[in-house]
């Protein structure tokens, strides 16, 4: 379907984060399905994604996570991980968002889709990559009514052993959930994907959790340099038969 892309704002109780609807262009309502970016945050690349996530049939919300810290864009220089700079503009970026700032914000980002006039009434979906992958899981958590897909993409940091882990969100949640892991992933090494894969399991919902072979942390975006084409055509077919299955 042909789409446009519109820019929007959306009201949460801690400020007011710009961000893009992607919707039909003849104004026919689809089902929703919130976009979370990776930790560089809003940029041309993802854009495309959302794009063509929109035109498989979808009112796709891509709001600026990183607001409590910078208006779009939320780097002005070439990030290299490792390097200082970068380093500090990721805590920079990271900091604010708290577990409990990412719920209030992802509770705002779901009431938004659920009143646009480009959106069906019924469930919606919510999808993360790299470091939104915890917000996505407390996403399905705060509105469990709302959410009947969640999926992530090379998500970091989802099981550990602290209060605050994502893992521990489970019993909360009602979504089918999908995780595609990265391979030698240092956010997510294959210990911790184990014990997520144990904890999901005990939990008793619909999921699948795959790791994506030759596929490194990063790998379904096109402006990342490990960005692998076969991989990410494959992440992108598991996320639209998840949508597809559940968003009716």
């Amino acid at each position: 379907m042909a789409v446009i892309e519109q820019e929007v704002t959306v009201r949460t109780p801690d400020g007011v984060p710009e961000g893009f609807l992607y919707r039909d262009e003849s104004g026919r309502k689809h089902p929703g399905v919130l976009y979370l970016t990776d930790i560089i945050g809003i940029r041309e690349a993802n854009r495309g994604m959302a794009r063509r996530l929109a035109e498989a049939g979808y009112t796709v919300l891509v709001p600026n996570i990183f607001y409590r810290t910078s208006k779009l864009p939320v780097f002005d220089f070439k990030p290299s991980f490792g390097d200082e700079r970068t380093t500090k503009r990721l805590g920079e970026l990271s900091t604010p968002l708290t577990p409990d700032a990412q719920e209030r914000d992802v509770a705002a980002y779901i009431d938004f889709l659920s009143t646009s006039d480009a959106v069906e009434s019924g469930s919606v979906g919510v999808v993360g990559f790299c470091y939104s992958g915890a917000m996505a899981v407390r996403t399905a958590a705060v509105r469990p009514d709302r959410i009947a897909a969640t999926a992530l993409f090379h998500a970091g940091r989802l099981y550990a052993d602290q209060p605050a882990s994502p893992h521990r969100e489970l019993p909360r949640i009602k979504a089918r959930m999908y995780f595609g892991h990265a391979v030698n992933d240092k956010s997510m090494p294959t210990e911790s994907i184990g014990k997520l894969n144990e904890a999901l399991k005990a939990w008793g919902g619909k999921y699948a959790s795959e790791v994506y072979d030759g596929a490194l942390h990063g790998w379904t975006v096109p402006d990342s340099h490990v960005y692998n084409h076969v991989q990410a055509e494959r992440a992108f077919q598991k996320l639209t038969t998840l949508l597809s299955e559940t968003l009716k």
